[in-house]
């Protein structure tokens, strides 16, 4: 298993070994003990697993005052992945890092407490699992404007398919400095 930092310091791409021959392949997505060598959550309270289409776009997602880590990666498909820094008084807040997940690269990628978190999928369809360091608390759920100029994310598409939560989602500049987190 590799362990890359990414230019967001936290925000890490894991490559684990992949373990295959002509009938599949096998790998390890959480081995505690090396995460916690490389100074991630040794442990994780929530897994989840959505589905979508091509062109859909969830995100840019967090919560507030519950800030979850995830431990994300693709079962099916491919998505663009994107993290990023909104916690106030950071030295990088404001500013993203993205990646491509899926099944044919296996990566994975770990978003710290105190991140957003979104994705665009690529292919077909793509199912999307993550593991989480808080469970979930829908009075906590909070959505930051997936095209925010003040962000600039590259999305690899034009026109997603959003949710209507998604479409009204302020921008981090409109967000009060009271309801982000702190560094």
């Amino acid at each position: 298993m590799k362990f890359i930092e990414s230019e967001l310091p936290g925000v890490i791409v894991i490559e684990p070994a992949v373990h295959g021959d002509e009938r599949g392949f096998f790998y390890e997505v959480y081995h505690r003990e090396r995460f916690r060598m490389h100074g991630l959550p040794a442990e994780f309270v929530q897994t989840n697993v959505s589905r979508s289409a091509r062109g859909v776009l969830r995100g840019l997602h967090h919560q507030w005052p519950k800030p979850q880590g995830k431990l994300v990666w693709v079962v099916e498909g491919a998505v663009f992945d994107v993290a990023v820094d909104i916690r106030r008084g950071s030295p990088h807040f404001g500013r993203w890092f993205g990646t491509e997940l899926s099944v044919a690269n296996h990566r994975m990628m770990y978003v710290p407490p105190g991140f957003a978190h979104g994705f665009c999928v690529l292919s077909e369809y793509a199912s999307f699992a993550y593991m989480c360091t808080q469970t979930y608390d829908r009075t906590a759920d909070r959505a930051i404007a997936w095209d925010d100029p003040g962000i600039a994310v590259d999305w690899p598409i034009a026109q997603p398919s959003l949710s209507d939560r998604d479409h009204a989602a302020l921008r981090l500049g409109d967000i009060p400095q009271d309801q982000l987190p702190e560094f």
